[in-house]
């Protein structure tokens, strides 16, 4: 255990198997030369003698604020991306009750301030531009930026009208080498989809409930990593079906608006995603006639980058 107070980063760990200070290493296949080399030059030279550790000039005393600053002109923009009718090819049903899960969503972020706008009925290349268009905009007067996806869905990819690409392929446009007004903001994602054709049979607890349960800017004087300050908010865990009701909408966006509206302006965003996990795991359960699609469960999976605390 360390003592004391630190006051800057902690030093490089040393490698125990070359004896010294040789920097940060990736978690890929050694470099052996460097320990035969010493070995050699052992044999020559007689024992070994320690290299002297040079002191870095690149450590510096960061003071962080661990909260996003909100306080801008703008919250920021939010993209509702609703996709309801597919093209034929592409096999994909109707998605019947998207339209109460873009309303709401719509309602919801709106209250908190964003600037939100939906698009309906997105084709893949109509995503991208869209994507890309938002990243190419400035964003030097918002606080964040959020998009949402309500389509069908594979892991790892969302659906078109007329078939699907990787999400990846849209989100890259807002990392920090692309989308430079929006470093060191939140990039918020909220993704209601299909991850893939599991059903989640669900296990009967011991217990029950608990009775009290109820429903800065970026510094320019030093880098940070280009995937930073995103979140990444599913509807489901990989490899698992995503439950939508064609009356009342999705489970994960209904829950999501619930919380969201209750303490959106109150709870940091862990705090209210994480309620909203609870919400879809115990209020909900799939009905079916069906027996093979009754009596089913669903989680919402959380992926988050962000390097400080987000309250709206």
């Amino acid at each position: 255990m360390m003592e004391g107070n630190q006051s800057g980063p902690l030093p490089a760990q040393k490698d125990e198997d070359q004896g010294g200070d040789q920097g940060d290493m990736v978690d890929a296949r050694p470099d052996r030369s460097f320990r035969l080399s010493l070995f050699e030059k052992k044999k020559k030279n007689g024992p070994e003698q320690q290299p002297e550790v040079p002191v870095s000039n690149q450590c510096r005393i960061v003071n962080p604020t661990f909260k996003y600053n909100m306080d801008y002109k703008k919250v920021g923009k939010c993209i509702i991306i609703n996709n309801k009718n597919f093209e034929d090819q592409t096999g994909m049903g109707k998605r019947s009750g998207t339209d109460k899960d873009a309303g709401a969503l719509f309602k919801c972020f709106k209250s908190l301030g964003f600037e939100v706008n939906i698009y309906n009925d997105q084709c893949r290349d109509d995503m991208k531009k869209l994507l890309k268009q938002a990243a190419d905009e400035n964003h030097n007067d918002a606080a964040c930026f959020a998009c949402i996806f309500l389509s069908h869905g594979e892991e790892g990819h969302i659906y078109g009208t007329d078939g699907m690409l990787e999400i990846k392929d849209l989100t890259t446009f807002f990392r920090g080498d692309k989308c430079r007004t929006l470093i060191g903001k939140p990039k918020l994602f909220f993704i209601q989809a299909c991850r893939g054709s599991t059903f989640d049979d669900g296990i009967q607890t011991d217990s029950g409930l608990a009775d009290d349960t109820e429903v800065t800017d970026a510094n320019p004087r030093y880098k940070i990593p280009v995937e930073a300050d995103f979140l990444f908010a599913y509807s489901t865990v990989p490899g698992y079906f995503s439950w939508r009701n064609p009356g009342r909408g999705s489970w994960f966006v209904q829950s999501l608006c619930s919380i969201l509206n209750d303490h959106g302006k109150q709870l940091e965003i862990m705090q209210i995603l994480t309620r909203v996990n609870y919400m879809v795991a115990t209020n909900y359960e799939s009905q079916s006639d069906d027996p093979r699609y009754s009596e089913k469960k669903q989680i919402p999976c959380v992926v988050s980058m962000l390097t400080k605390e987000l309250y709206f």
